[in-house]
Order: C-alpha cells, then sequence, then structure tokens
C-alpha cells in the first residue's frame, strides 16, 4: 500500500501529571527532513523522537512539536538563597539599630522578600519523561500515518487507472507499427508505377527499400520494454515498502522509452498515441512525486 509524503496528527494528554501536546505533520521532500522541536530543559528527548519518527517515516519533511506543562509541583524545589537572605537579614538589624525601632523581625516577615528563596527544577527521570511523551505521540503518530494511508490509496487508485490507460495506448502503437510498414510498401509501388509508367518495378529495390524502413520504425524493442515497466510498476504498488524512489526512476525509463517510439515514429497515429502517453507521464509524474 502506498503512503503519500502529506499527514498530519495532534494529541494533547494528560500523562503522570504531566500535560504533554504533540503535534507532527509532513508534506512532499526528496529525502527525509525532520525538524524536532521539544521544550530546552527536555533537550534529551530530541534524539528519542527523531529515531521515532524515521521507523514510521522514510521520507518527507517532517516537523514534529512537542510541549510538556507539569501539573505536579513536586518535581520543583524551592531553596533558600542564604548570601541574600544573611545580607536582607544584616540590613534590617542596621534598620532598627540606627532608628530604634522595635524589633519585629520575623521569618514570616523576612520570607515576603521574593528574593530569599528561589525555585529550582528537580532533576527528572528521562525514561520515565519518555515513555509519557511516547505514549501521546503514539497517538498522534497513529492519525499521522492513517491520513498518510488514505491519501495513499487515493493516489495509487489514480495511478492504476493511468498505467492500465497507458498499457492499452502501448498495445495500440505495437498493433500500428506492422501496418506503417503495409502502407509505406504501398505508397512505394505507387509512386514507383508513376515514375515508371508502363516499365517494370524493380521487385528486389522496392523490398530492400520496405526492410530498411521496417527496420527504422520498428519499435517492437520499445513496446516490449514498456509492457515490462508496466509489470514492474504494478509489483511496486502492490508491495509494502516505501515506493515513491523505485516508481521516480521507473516513470523516467517509461518516459525513455517513449521518447524512443516519438522519434522513430513517421505515422501521425502512432505521434498521436504519444503525444498522449507523454502527457499521462507527466500526471504520473506529479502523482509520484507525493509518494513516500
Amino acid at each position: 500500500m502506498l503512503k503519500s509524503m502529506t499527514g498530519y496528527g495532534r494529541h494533547e494528554e494528560i500523562v503522570d501529571g504531566k500535560k504533554i501536546m504533540v503535534e507532527i505533520k509532513s508534506v512532499n521532500h526528496r529525502y527525509a527532513d525532520y525538524n524536532i522541536r521539544v521544550p530546552r530543559h527536555l533537550g534529551f528527548l530530541e534524539e528519542k523522537v527523531r529515531n521515532y519518527a524515521a521507523s514510521y517515516i522514510t521520507r518527507g519533511k517532517v516537523d514534529i512539536y512537542i510541549a510538556v506543562e507539569s501539573y505536579d509541583e513536586a518535581d520543583k524545589d524551592v531553596l533558600l538563597n542564604e548570601a541574600v537572605a544573611k545580607s536582607y537579614l544584616q540590613a534590617l538589624y542596621s534598620l532598627r539599630d540606627k532608628f530604634n525601632l522595635k524589633d519585629d523581625i520575623s521569618v514570616m516577615s523576612v520570607a515576603r522578600n521574593p528574593d530569599i528563596f528561589k525555585t529550582e527544577r528537580r532533576e527528572e527521570d528521562q525514561d520515565a519523561i519518555w515513555q509519557s511523551v511516547k505514549t501521546v505521540m503514539d497517538m498522534s503518530m497513529a492519525d499521522f500515518v492513517a491520513m498518510r494511508s488514505r491519501e495513499g490509496e487515493r493516489i495509487e487508485k489514480d495511478l492504476r487507472e493511468r498505467i492500465a490507460y497507458m498499457e492499452e495506448l502501448a498495445k495500440k502503437v505495437d498493433e500500428r507499427s506492422p501496418q506503417t510498414v503495409s502502407e509505406y510498401k504501398e505508397k512505394l509501388y505507387t509512386k514507383m508505377k508513376e515514375l515508371l509508367e508502363d516499365k517494370d518495378i524493380d521487385e528486389t529495390r522496392i523490398l530492400t527499400e520496405v526492410a530498411i524502413f521496417a527496420d527504422k520504425v520498428a519499435v517492437n524493442e520499445e513496446t516490449v520494454r514498456l509492457a515490462s515497466h508496466f509489470v514492474e510498476f504494478y509489483s511496486i504498488l502492490d508491495s509494502s515498502a516505501p515506493a515513491g524512489r523505485k516508481l521516480d526512476f521507473l516513470i523516467q525509463e517509461i518516459n525513455r522509452e517513449t521518447n524512443t517510439i516519438g522519434s522513430k515514429a513517421s505515422d501521425v497515429e502512432i505521434a498521436k498515441i504519444v503525444v498522449t502517453l507523454k502527457g499521462e507521464i507527466e500526471k504520473l509524474r506529479e502523482q509520484i512525486q507525493n509518494i513516500e
């Protein structure tokens, strides 16, 4: 089954006292390009997220945004800033003594100064955090992959229809090619009769000219290779492996054979078919650019 490179998935859940949001989106890109944003204090997550994403996504420009908000204050420590507290108390004592003020200095009065205490984030269990993030990421990735699969199904249906149509066109070329030789032979006979009037026509010369023409316009090799490419195209579509690069290469080969047929064709009908084939090839190429 084909997968599109376009996808989106987003989930937000509270896991182990943390509100976690994971958003994944991707667009077309020639290779795999991951842009991952995580909270600064959780930088260790980036590599884990990258490896996780790579197990699901092999091609595309992928943006992954992760937000983690703690609902549990237990992961923070409140510490006394002793230097500030000491300096603050000395200033209070100096104020008391200098102006002969009532000594009502207490813990609560000192604690009102916001600089007395500082809050530090407690060192967190990285494995536990990753498991919490992964829980939400699994949900987002499931939606993301499902969207890419739905897009891929629509693209695959279109590709199969176009390849089937191209197979019919290639068969018409194969059927028409021998007729062009017969028509050329008849035209050559007619022309020779007009030129020679009642004189005898050199049959050997006619057959030689026809053989040269037939060899020049023969496209059997090209149509056989086209048929082989179409079979391989279906085989890739039926595979579960990423198909974008393979199909991109194969469409180049199909285009090459079509161009060769066009360069050999001296027949108007075959030339028209080649133009139609090339139009279908361009439509295929556009669709393939969105396949993983």
